[in-house]
């Protein structure tokens, strides 16, 4: 990581590019002190999908037995038979109402994970693919402007400000942003990494 109060990094668990964006809020409240707090802004390229992009197509049933790999190699062939062997290491799925509606398959998550998807943007969320997402570290928010992009526009996410700029068309938008102690988790690489790395830094409770 660059030693400063700012720069660009791969995020050492996800290999995805993330900027770092570094402030001081102790000297925006009259203070000197140095102390900077740093945020990951996560820049890509959007990939654009519908609404009710279903579970069974992030993860075909079909390749169940074959490895999460495997798996992944058909993540959205369905609707866009590209996806997988074009989407970049950082890039950023957006999409409609109920994104990963349909069965609780953990691997609908993962197969994004596994493809190093930047960020999930998307109007509202299937309930457990939701979690899922998060629990596998893959930063996903409620963003209910989702049909002002366009395929191919370059967008920073901030997931824990909640601030996103496509930079093709200068719009800004604020949504909810996730939670720092979520944010830990997501860049731990989900939760059974955060949860490990508490355990050996910290001791059993």
């Amino acid at each position: 990581m660059d030693g400063g109060p700012g720069g660009t990094r791969f995020d050492e668990h996800r290999d995805v590019r993330v900027d770092l964006v570094c402030r001081s809020p102790a000297k925006q409240r009259g203070n000197s002190s140095p102390e900077f707090s740093c945020m990951n802004v996560i820049t890509g390229k959007a990939w654009v999908f519908g609404d009710e992009i279903n579970t069974d197509v992030m993860a075909p049933g079909l390749y169940f037995k074959s490895s999460m790999e495997e798996m992944a190699r058909h993540c959205l062939e369905a609707v866009d038979p590209g996806f997988a062997a074009s989407v970049a290491p950082g890039d950023i799925v957006v999409a409609g109402h109920n994104f990963g509606v349909g069965s609780a398959r953990e691997q609908a998550a993962l197969a994004f994970r596994h493809l190093k998807v930047g960020a999930i943007l998307a109007e509202s969320f299937g309930r457990i693919f939701y979690r899922n997402a998060l629990n596998f570290g893959v930063p996903a928010l409620f963003f209910p402007q989702s049909a002002d992009i366009d395929p191919g526009d370059v967008l920073a996410v901030d997931p824990v400000t909640g601030s996103i700029e496509n930079r093709n068309s200068g719009q800004r938008y604020t949504v909810d942003g996730i939670p720092e102690h979520l944010m830990q988790i997501i860049q731990a690489g989900g939760l059974m990494p955060w949860l490990k790395h508490r355990l050996a830094t910290e001791g059993a409770p």
